[in-house]
């Protein structure tokens, strides 16, 4: 390098998932290193799915604890992840990010639908000013549109609207940063084909790069998942030279020291969500049992729940979904956290009989029973078997897997295979995730912003014992064994 470079530091979190125990350990970490360069050499960005609704601190305070913790690290820059941006209401958001935040949120791919103008609270870009360099930040979220007009959002195409971004920003600026929560795959594609980008820092697919990795001419930065560590960089730029250089990695939120200020705020928050989850939403005058391999009462209730819902003529969902059962008496907001923490939604297709059959027996396999299962959604442990409503099953333990099942019906009639079913079902199933069969669906409606918990709260508030706690749907036969 030539003349006399200039120096800044970017501290970065992505994808915490409101692992509040980390928290503590990230705050310590970025105190220390802002006391080890000059003051306003610094600058700390989050990059989205810092909030996650399993969660009983941010489920009970509606993501405030959330944007409390940033406020105090001192975060400066902010993208809203996709469990932000889908799993709160707008109503929420412009709560907590319009009077709460004490950052700047970006996301130049994200709009209001029907309106010209993003919310006050969210810009696509913005520049600051660190030790005379002027540094350039897009912002650009992960874009899902089935789902984010159904709340009201207009989500683009991320990488032309970055483009528009880059060109409008990139004379006005010595560094230009993307903020990126779309995935390393499209990280990797931006750094291939637009110029004018210094660095990326990513996040989305929880991947850890533990130094910069120099695609083409952009630095591409990530912090893995769940607060395991804090990325730290050094951006050197020389003007003289034109260049721009970065350094540094992620550091092991483990090695660093917890901020006890931040302990005793996120203790502050626990407290207020306890009192929120305690609130009594039924009563149940008789236990409702639960398991992941075989049918249960509180399963099938919860499916039955669904098919009402979605107004479908029948419903399916993995009983890995509920973690436990229910007790006779009081159920709290925070039981049904507790016992269905997965933030999916409802939704309804058309779904081939085949296709129906073949995901029923599927569930009745050892592997997918016990399948461990992670993301798009899912928070639970193992997929689980199917639970039905409107469909019965017959079928012989003895025979070979895939050839187990004898008979079914939807709403007393055979089952045709060539038949299109209304069916209500889970929005992780259209992805791919799980049974795959169930994600052969055509014109699907997702029910938003409801979880399945939500189905299941107002199901219980009703009150009364319904058919579902007692009504069996899979009938094994006497046959070969």
């Amino acid at each position: 390098m030539s003349g006399n470079p200039q120096q800044f530091v970017l501290l970065h979190t992505n994808d915490i998932h409101s692992h509040f125990e980390q928290m503590p350990k990230l705050a310590g970490g970025i105190r220390r290193l802002r006391s080890q360069y000059p003051a306003g050499r610094v600058l700390t960005v989050d990059l989205g799915d810092h909030a996650d609704r399993v969660s009983p601190i941010t489920d009970g305070t509606d993501g405030l604890a959330n944007i409390a913790v940033l406020n105090a690290v001192g975060c400066d820059l902010h993208v809203p992840g996709n469990n932000e941006g889908l799993t709160f209401p707008l109503e929420v958001l412009d709560r907590n990010y319009g009077q709460e935040a004490a950052f700047t949120v970006l996301a130049c791919n994200l709009a209001m639908e029907g309106r010209e103008e993003p919310p006050s609270w969210l810009q696509a870009s913005a520049i600051r000013e660190v030790d005379g360099l002027r540094v350039g930040f897009i912002g650009a979220t992960a874009a899902y549109p089935d789902f984010y007009s159904l709340l009201g959002w207009q989500i683009d195409e991320p990488l032309e609207a970055i483009a528009r971004e880059v060109r409008r920003l990139r004379g006005q600026v010595d560094v230009l940063v993307v903020l990126s929560h779309l995935g390393i795959t499209k990280d990797r594609l931006l750094a291939e084909q637009l110029e004018g980008i210094d660095l990326i820092i990513g996040a989305h697919t929880h991947h850890l790069l533990e130094e910069p990795l120099l695609v083409n001419r952009t630095y591409l930065a990530a912090a893995g998942k769940y607060g395991g560590y804090l990325g730290h960089l050094v951006v050197t730029v020389d003007r003289e030279a034109g260049s721009v250089s970065v350094e540094g990695g992620c550091l092991p939120a483990d090695t660093l020291p917890a901020d006890p200020a931040v302990e005793e705020l996120i203790a502050g928050w626990r407290e207020v969500a306890e009192r929120s989850l305690s609130r009594v939403v039924a009563r149940l005058d008789r236990p409702l049992g639960n398991g992941w391999r075989t049918e249960s009462p509180l399963g099938n209730r919860l499916a039955a729940a669904l098919r009402r819902w979605v107004g479908a003529e029948a419903a399916v969902l993995n009983a890995g979904q509920l973690l436990e059962g229910l007790p006779e008496g009081d159920v709290t907001k925070g039981d049904l956290l507790r016992i269905c923490p997965s933030p999916v939604n409802p939704c309804r297709y058309w779904l081939k009989g085949a296709d129906l059959q073949e995901a029923l027996e599927l569930a009745l396999t050892d592997e997918y029973r016990d399948k461990p299962l992670a993301g798009f959604g899912f928070r639970g442990k193992v997929l689980g078997t199917l639970c039905l409503d409107g469909i019965d099953v017959r079928y012989e333990p003895g025979l070979p897997e895939g050839q187990r099942i004898r008979f079914v019906s939807i709403q007393g009639e055979p089952l045709d295979p060539e038949r299109l079913y209304r069916m209500g079902s889970l929005d992780m199933f259209t992805f791919g995730a799980g049974y795959s069969p169930l994600g052969r669906g055509t014109e699907t409606e997702y029910f938003l912003p409801e979880f399945l918990r939500d189905v299941l709260e107002a199901d219980l508030a009703e009150g009364g014992e319904r058919v579902a706690d007692t009504q069996r749907h899979w009938f094994a036969l006497k046959g070969r064994s």
